[in-house]
């Protein structure tokens, strides 16, 4: 781990572990890319990531685009698999999708012939192993009340705005009561107030189901005021730069305390700011120099 202002000294830099309770997930070097079948080419998204989560953490993970994040929670997933190293989750390699992993998307991702209801209980009515309808309603029931959308049950996703779209989204996630809640970028769609909402709810839902969450990003204020942990992912191909502790008191959505405000936050801010820049640089000049390349 590396707190700001600190450098690693203590074990190889390619190696990020939060000793801290026991580890749930284990991305172990890892390299990840994508073949061209067409041109014969292959790109490399991500190189030698070795990175350990706690059981109950919040991971959050920033970098420029184009740098690997939705590749390796795609790889946490199941959806994709790793061209070299593996990737765990206690202790087991993942070999696909499995009821222990819940994905929230960006765009919702949301079926328009079927109800709220009906879209939450897509994600448990085709899983191995029966749920009894009493339970289903009462786990679909009990999502929806969590996010917020109770009474809204029998409504259709175009009469939803998007944040209650988004929400329908994290409710069908939470309904299969998952270890683990992979979410890419879910508050990217919507508006800044709709979002500082969201966030406030997902700490307070997070506090109650104790769930295991890895959360995309590209707002740096939403991974500070978000995050237990912040790993930094550099330009493509996507290396760990650094993984930063947020030693930030919870609840961070308290209107007592603007946790925003605090000179903790803004230190973390300033530095986090300063990594994203220079990658932000280091990519845009590596594409240039790319291109100047090719044409020369």
């Amino acid at each position: 781990m590396v707190h700001v202002g600190s450098h690693e000294t203590d074990r190889p830099a390619k190696e990020h572990a939060n000793t801290a309770g026991s580890t749930l997930i284990e991305v172990a070097e890892v390299n990840a890319g994508y073949d061209n079948q067409r041109e014969r080419t292959r790109l490399i998204a991500l190189r030698d990531i070795s990175l350990k989560v706690t059981q109950g953490e919040f991971l959050a993970i920033v970098g420029p685009s184009g740098c690997g994040k939705t590749t390796l929670i795609n790889m946490i997933a199941g959806f994709v698999k790793p061209l070299s190293g593996v990737v765990k989750v206690r202790g087991v390699p993942v070999d696909g999708p499995g009821a222990d992993r819940a994905m929230v998307f960006q765009d919702y991702a949301l079926l328009p012939w079927r109800t709220v209801e009906r879209n939450v209980e897509f994600a448990i009515e085709n899983r191995r192993g029966h749920v009894p309808k009493p339970e289903r309603r009462a786990r679909i029931a009990n999502a929806l009340q969590l996010v917020g959308l109770a009474g809204f049950e029998k409504s259709y996703p175009h009469e939803l705005s998007g944040g209650m779209r988004q929400r329908v989204g994290i409710a069908r996630a939470l309904v299969g009561e998952p270890e683990i809640l992979l979410m890419d970028e879910p508050f990217g769609a919507v508006d800044a107030m709709t979002r500082e909402a969201m966030q406030a709810e997902l700490e307070k839902i997070i506090a109650e189901t104790r769930q295991t969450v890895v959360f995309i990003t590209h707002s740096i204020d939403e991974a500070i005021t978000l995050g237990d942990r912040i790993v930094v992912v550099s330009s493509r191909p996507g290396t760990i730069r650094e993984i930063i502790d947020i030693d930030l008191p919870r609840p961070r959505f308290d209107e007592r305390n603007d946790i925003k405000r605090s000179a903790r936050f803004g230190e973390i801010r300033s530095h986090l700011w300063k990594l994203l820049s220079d990658e932000a640089l280091g990519a845009k000049w590596g594409s240039v120099a790319r291109q100047e390349g090719e044409t020369a």
